[in-house]
């Protein structure tokens, strides 16, 4: 296995990492997978993907021409693209981080971080973050998102990399229980 950390830069790069969501998607595992190996939520499509990726760089681990892992950039101008996530910017609207509300700060959303199975385990997810932190470290202050608290290897794999829970709400749109957790790049 020799894996990288890049950047989206072709379409068929956004196909495979769509392909990869869509195996993971809570809809589409056993619940016994999704305790155990974690989850995703959220439905992107193409084009979104492909608007994203103009707007800043979206992440991708790839081994040869495969896409096994990625981490999303999702900035706040992209909060009614997909409405599932339209509670959790209404809320960081009224969150405070150290004193501030989030919305005066440069942030983004992580939009999603996944891992292929059979590559989980081996350092991708951590190096997914590290890639994030090269590249928008100096563009925002801060990375958000929220997490289903029922996702416990998710929750871990976060904390592990420096991300601190700062709140919990119930969506009740989407009935969750979720964690926000936010990751300071100062």
């Amino acid at each position: 296995m020799s894996v990288i950390f890049t950047t989206i830069t072709t379409d068929r790069e956004i196909q495979q990492l769509l392909d990869l969501q869509q195996v993971n998607l809570t809809k589409n595992i056993s619940e016994d997978v999704a305790n155990d190996q974690g989850f995703v939520t959220v439905v992107h499509n193409f084009e979104l993907l492909s608007r994203m990726n103009q707007a800043y760089p979206q992440i991708i681990a790839k081994d040869g021409d495969k896409v096994v892992g990625y981490a999303l950039v999702m900035p706040e101008s992209f909060r009614f693209d997909v409405p599932v996530l339209t509670a959790m910017f209404e809320m960081l609207d009224k969150l405070e981080y150290k004193g501030k509300l989030i919305k005066d700060t440069k942030y983004y959303a992580m939009g999603q971080i996944c891992v292929a199975e059979g590559y989980r385990g081996q350092g991708i997810f951590d190096g997914l973050y590290a890639k994030h932190k090269t590249e928008l470290s100096d563009r925002f202050e801060l990375c958000v998102t929220e997490i289903a608290k029922r996702n416990l290897r998710s929750l871990a794999a976060h904390k592990r990399v420096g991300f601190e829970i700062i709140h919990e709400y119930f969506d009740t749109t989407y009935p969750e229980l979720w964690e926000v957790v936010a990751w300071d790049f100062s």
